[in-house]
């Protein structure tokens, strides 16, 4: 029975066990139970499993287990993992850290938006894993100060958002740059043509397990859909979710949309923080601990904050602007209910968005039948829960415009400058 197995079953060593029962880890997710004997023996895997399955673990345990710290070269790592935002490559390796250090094993982080020196610094003293966005990595093999000769293990996180962000031909010249007999994983939410080239090219043999049809959500997750009369009606509605004692995050089309319900959220004494495309690395790291530490109550996002963003107990997902395709609706509404918790999502509609928006819903797979509400609306008060006490000031910095001289393109490529300043990316913890 699935419930009954253990990591210790799965062929995962004991010190590892111990530090993942240290972390709250205790018993393995379906996505683990189904990759880990194949990764542990060293088979080349495609993953596929829903947002929040526990995909991260699922590479991180083999990574760890199958590397040795005895082959540490300087510049030169011998495990590689590519993620598609600068937030999704902090998380996994702060997921692989701990495992990491049981083995002696280093781990650092590359990505675009800060300053290259303490990333080279790490690589010359030597590193064992890089957790990498493909841009900033493929810059540094450019200038020489990393090479993948001597990788023996390579993983590819969220590769349907590498390639839905135009990352594919990067992606692609940095595995041909790793040894073709090393092992590979791939894990997705969704296995679409363009995954499945990298697939072709890249993975020997692939063992194929998937816990999850790429439309599905959770059971936990319960969803609404509420319409409204007008701008004034959706304004009132958005502040009363907003206003409740748990986390939510409230996901907008634009980064000015985003920057403004912050600070008027704020304004009005309800503690928000904004993450979007226009903040410096610092300011959206710090955003984003203040919403994770709880000082901020409410986190206003763009689609940056659609994957790989894992802060637990979010408790409701709102869908303040409903997003254009059912890919980013999924992916949005996997911050709640994550890890086996519950949690709610709600998309808001004024009467002009209904009918593409229910359209977008049908695609998602998501049935909720559209209510007509206001702010005062029974429904609203038993979601929202009780007002929380207002604040008079935000607990943390909610703004901060990108000031460098030279902006990097948010996942590291300064080939990618051009296409950043025509649009801003959609971004992405793991478990």
């Amino acid at each position: 029975m699935l419930e009954d197995t253990t990591f210790a079953h799965l062929g995962v060593s004991q010190p590892l066990v111990d530090t993942l029962a240290q972390g709250g880890v205790d018993r393995p997710f379906p996505i683990q139970i189904e990759t880990l004997p194949d990764t542990l023996a060293g088979r080349d895997v495609l993953g596929r499993g829903k947002t929040g399955s526990g995909k991260t673990l699922a590479f991180s345990i083999p990574l760890v287990s199958r590397l040795d710290a005895g082959n540490r070269r300087p510049g030169k790592p011998t495990g590689l993992v590519l993620a598609p935002t600068r937030e999704l490559a902090t998380q996994i390796a702060a997921t692989i850290a701990p495992l990491a250090a049981v083995r002696g094993l280093r781990v650092t982080t590359i990505f675009g938006g800060v300053p290259q020196h303490k990333q080279v610094t790490a690589l010359k003293a030597g590193i064992d894993i890089v957790v990498a966005c493909p841009g900033r990595l493929e810059d540094l093999m450019k200038q020489g100060v990393v090479k993948l000769s001597a990788v023996q293990i390579t993983v590819i996180d969220e590769a349907d958002h590498l390639a839905d962000l135009g990352f594919l031909p990067t992606v692609t010249r940095i595995l041909a740059a790793t040894p073709t007999g090393g092992q590979r994983m791939l894990f997705s939410a969704t296995l679409d043509a363009a995954v499945d080239t990298l697939v072709k090219r890249f993975l020997t043999s692939p063992v194929t397990r998937s816990v999850a049809e790429p439309t599905s959500l959770t059971p936990e997750m319960t969803h609404h859909f509420f319409c409204v009369d007008g701008p004034q009606a959706k304004k009132e509605l958005v502040h009363r979710l907003a206003a409740g004692e748990s986390r939510r995050i409230l996901f907008m089309r634009t980064k000015h949309q985003a920057r403004k319900l912050a600070r008027q959220l704020t304004q009005s004494g309800i503690a928000s923080v904004e993450l979007h495309g226009n903040l410096s690395q610092n300011v959206r790291d710090r955003n984003l601990a203040a919403f994770a530490a709880g000082q901020a109550r409410v986190l206003v996002a763009t689609d940056i904050a659609a994957r790989g963003v894992h802060v637990d107990n979010v408790e409701l997902v709102v869908h303040v602007d409903p997003p254009a395709e059912h890919k980013a609706y999924l992916h949005r509404s996997g911050r709640t209910a994550r890890a086996g918790a519950s949690g709610d999502v709600v998309t808001i509609a004024l009467p002009e968005q209904r009918r593409d928006t229910e359209s977008m819903m049908r695609k998602a797979a998501i049935r909720a039948v559209p209510q007509q509400v206001t702010a005062s609306s029974p429904v609203i008060h038993n979601l929202a829960g009780q007002p929380a006490p207002r604040q008079a000031v935000a607990p943390a910095p909610v703004a901060a415009r990108r000031s460098a001289p030279a902006p990097v393109a948010p996942h590291g490529s300064t080939a990618g400058r051009s296409r950043r300043r025509r649009s801003r990316r959609p971004a992405t913890t793991a478990r």
